[in-house]
C-alpha cells in the first residue's frame, strides 16, 4: 500500500507546461518552474487598487480650460482602447490559456494575472466615473473607433480557435495554435499594443498633468512588465520542451503577425496624434513601436527586423524594474503592503 502511494507522488521531472498527463495538475509542490512562482510573488508584492489613488487634481484640470482638444482626445482614446483590451486579455487567460496549461505553478501565476486584469478594468471605470465621462462612449470605442476596432479584432482572431470546445494541444497543429495565441496576447497585445498608450499617458505625468491617471498607469505598466516577462518565460519554456513546434514556417508566421501588429499600432498612434502634443508626434511612434517590436522578437529567439532607435529613452528606465522607483513610496503610511516591495 505504501509503495503505491509513493508512486503517486509528483516527480518534478515529469512536470510539463502543456500536454502533461503524468502529473496531477493540483499538486503544486515540488516546484519545477521556479520562474513562474517568482512572477507570482512579484505580482502579489505589487498589489494595488485604483481607489487608493486620488483623482482630485485630475478632476480639477479636466474641468478647466487648460487641456487642449488634442490632449483630451489622447486621454479619451487611451481609456477607450485599454478598457476593452484588458477584458480581452482576462477572458483569454480564464477561457483559453488556463485550460491548456498543465503546470500548477504556471496556473498559480495565471490566477494572479487574471485578478490584475480585473483591477485594470476597474481602474478605467474609476477614472471614467471620476471625470464624469460618457461611459458608453469610452467602453464602446472598440466598436466605434476603427483603429481600436482593428487591434481588438486582430487579437480576437488569435483566440477563436483556442476557445473551441474540441480544441486540443495534443496535436502539433493544436500546440502551434496555442503557442501563437500566447505570442499574440503576451508579445503583441501586452508587449506592443499597450505601449503607445503608456508613453502618451506617462508623458502627461512627466509634465505634472493628470497625475492621478498617470500614477495608475505607472502601476499598470509595472504589472504589465511582469505579465510580459512571465509570458516570455512561458513561450520559451514550451519551445524548449517542444522544439518540433518551432519550425521555420511557424517562425515566419509569427514574424508576419508581429509586422501586422506594428502597422496596426502605428495607425492607432497616428489616429491619436494627428497633431503634436506634449513633445510627441506620430512619426516618433513609428520608431518606438518598431523598436519595442524588435526587443520582443529577440526575447523569443527571433531576429530584430526594424533596427529603429528608441525616441523615448525615459521609457526604458520606467519599464526596467531594476531601475524603477518605488511608486508607493509617497504613500507608505497608508498602504500596508508597501513594506513588502523590494527594489534592487
Amino acid at each position: 500500500m505504501s509503495h503505491t502511494k509513493e508512486q503517486q507522488r509528483v516527480n518534478v521531472k515529469d512536470k510539463r507546461l502543456i500536454n502533461c498527463v503524468a502529473v496531477d495538475v493540483n499538486q503544486l509542490m515540488p516546484l519545477k518552474y521556479k520562474w513562474a512562482w517568482e512572477h507570482y510573488l512579484n505580482g502579489c508584492a505589487n498589489h494595488w487598487m485604483p481607489s487608493e489613488v486620488s483623482m482630485a487634481k485630475d478632476i480639477e484640470l479636466w474641468k478647466s480650460d487648460k487641456l487642449s482638444f488634442d490632449e483630451r482626445r489622447v486621454i479619451m482614446r487611451t481609456l477607450g482602447f485599454f478598457s476593452t483590451a484588458e477584458s480581452l486579455v482576462g477572458n483569454n487567460i480564464v477561457l483559453a490559456i488556463f485550460r491548456h496549461i498543465t503546470n500548477p505553478e504556471a496556473r498559480q501565476y495565471l490566477l494572479r494575472q487574471s485578478f490584475e486584469e480585473a483591477i485594470h478594468t476597474h481602474t478605467f471605470l474609476y477614472i471614467v466615473e471620476s471625470l464624469t465621462l460618457d461611459q458608453g462612449e469610452i467602453f464602446n470605442m472598440y466598436n466605434e473607433i476603427p483603429t481600436i476596432e482593428e487591434k481588438d479584432k486582430f487579437e480576437m482572431e488569435l483566440t477563436e480557435a483556442v476557445l473551441q470546445p474540441d480544441f486540443t494541444t495534443a496535436t502539433s497543429e493544436g500546440a502551434q495554435k496555442f503557442l501563437e495565441n500566447l505570442i499574440g496576447y503576451y508579445i503583441i497585445m501586452e508587449g506592443i499594443f499597450f505601449y503607445s498608450g503608456f508613453v502618451m499617458i506617462l508623458s502627461f505625468l512627466r509634465q505634472n498633468k493628470m497625475i492621478g491617471i498617470g500614477e495608475q498607469f505607472q502601476y499598470i505598466l509595472r504589472d504589465e512588465t511582469v505579465h510580459l516577462n512571465f509570458g516570455i518565460d512561458l513561450i520559451n519554456g514550451i519551445k524548449e520542451e517542444n522544439p518540433h513546434l518551432w519550425t521555420p514556417e511557424f517562425q515566419a508566421n509569427i514574424i508576419q503577425k508581429i509586422k501586422t501588429a506594428v502597422e496596426l499600432e502605428i495607425r492607432y498612434a497616428e489616429d491619436c496624434l494627428p497633431t503634436g502634443i506634449l513633445g510627441l508626434t506620430s512619426p516618433m511612434f513609428r520608431d518606438y513601436v518598431q523598436h519595442i517590436a524588435d526587443r520582443r522578437l529577440e526575447r523569443i529567439g527571433l531576429k530584430a527586423i526594424y533596427r529603429s532607435k528608441n525616441p523615448f529613452p525615459w521609457m526604458s528606465e520606467t519599464i526596467d524594474l531594476t531601475k524603477e522607483k518605488n511608486f508607493f513610496e509617497t504613500r507608505v503610511t497608508e498602504y500596508q503592503s508597501s513594506s513588502n516591495l523590494v527594489w534592487t
